[in-house]
């Protein structure tokens, strides 16, 4: 008995191997099952991470009619007959053997994250995944293949991702923020998540889709919370003396950089706290308030104002959520904003 899959036939470092069609609905029926308490030695691949199963498996549920995924790559270790066309040697059917052994080499994930989906969706047994096969040349063989389709490997930076999604609101909120608000659009970064000290940018998407994401925890009204999302940068930049400075040539990017806490992250997530407190509290005129930002001593000497919250007690800037809440509650109190008696509780602890 055999399995027969629609495939083309290639050539790599002077060995036969196969792109084939092959239902999802029998993935779980080829493809050995990853025993976690096998030994690195002697597996050849990574041990399966549970956690990262239902991520991948609710991507494609929610994403019925437009999920994609890139092929998946095994060995197989058994009787393989490739049967070309009459129109081409290379295009044609793999004649596999039921008894032959599959491996992956590369996709364990996406392959176990698929068998979960069509527990909720039976029809997606009959979509199909493309496989490159390799025919098996041993345990060696196959632990250096998993190294060497993965150690050249890179991930997309996190502002690439929101740049390019079309599905989460959130990025698509926080990309209607950066293009309207055009202080951000020039010297935003879409593509990095790091700058480097000379950089021309001074912002990263993926920072301002973050801290967006502190001001609406849960986007349920777009238009209307996209619309409060400009406004709100727009007031912040308006009222933000430091930054203005620079795009007028009055202070360097490197000084802004170094002098000042006003483009650190901990200051932008700050305001993001600030912007969930406005957003729940609609009754407060926020274009009014925000004036007093530019009242406020922005610089990194100024110790008693940001020491043990936007600055640590060795001079560095503070990255943590205690550094964010307490460089908040000190944005509000140079606002005259009131604390309420649970912030005050809060940051009398955490001081």
């Amino acid at each position: 008995m055999f399995y027969r899959f629609p495939a083309m036939r290639g050539i790599q470092a002077n060995s036969e191997y196969f792109v084939c069609m092959i239902p999802l609905g029998i993935l779980s029926k080829i493809f050995i099952e990853e025993f976690s308490d096998v030994l690195p030695e002697f597996r050849a691949q990574r041990r399966l991470n549970e956690q990262r199963i239902p991520e991948i498996r609710d991507y494609i549920i929610n994403n019925r009619d437009s999920y994609v995924f890139s092929a998946l790559a095994a060995s197989v270790d058994g009787q393989v007959t490739f049967l070309p066309t009459k129109d081409s040697s290379n295009i044609g059917e793999l004649e596999i053997d039921v008894s032959a052994t599959f491996l992956i080499n590369d996709g364990q994930h996406r392959k176990a994250a698929i068998l979960k989906a069509i527990e909720f969706d039976e029809s997606l047994k009959d979509e199909t995944i493309a496989v490159v096969l390799y025919r098996d040349k041993g345990l060696v063989r196959s632990q250096q293949m998993f190294t060497d389709l993965n150690k050249h490997a890179v991930n997309t930076s996190k502002s690439l991702n929101t740049l390019y999604d079309s599905k989460d609101p959130m990025a698509i909120m926080t990309k209607q923020v950066v293009s309207q608000v055009p202080f951000l659009r020039k010297y935003t970064d879409k593509e990095k998540d790091n700058l480097a000290n000379y950089a021309a940018k001074l912002f990263t998407l993926n920072v301002f889709y973050d801290v967006n994401k502190r001001i609406i925890k849960n986007p349920v009204y777009i238009e209307e919370e996209t619309n409060f999302l400009v406004d709100f940068w727009a007031t912040i930049v308006a009222n933000m003396k430091d930054w203005n400075d620079m795009d007028k040539g009055d202070l360097s990017k490197k000084d802004l950089r170094e002098t000042y806490i006003s483009i650190r992250g901990i200051t932008l997530h700050a305001f993001g706290r600030l912007g969930n407190y406005f957003f729940s509290h609609p009754e407060y005129d926020f274009h009014k308030i925000l004036t007093g930002l530019s009242k406020i001593d922005w610089s990194r000497s100024n110790l008693e104002c940001w020491e043990n919250r936007a600055i640590t007690d060795k001079g560095r800037i503070n990255r943590n959520e205690k550094g964010i809440f307490l460089t908040y509650i000190q944005i509000k109190r140079l606002l005259n904003l009131k604390i309420d008696n649970d912030e005050a509780s809060r940051e009398k602890q955490l001081l």
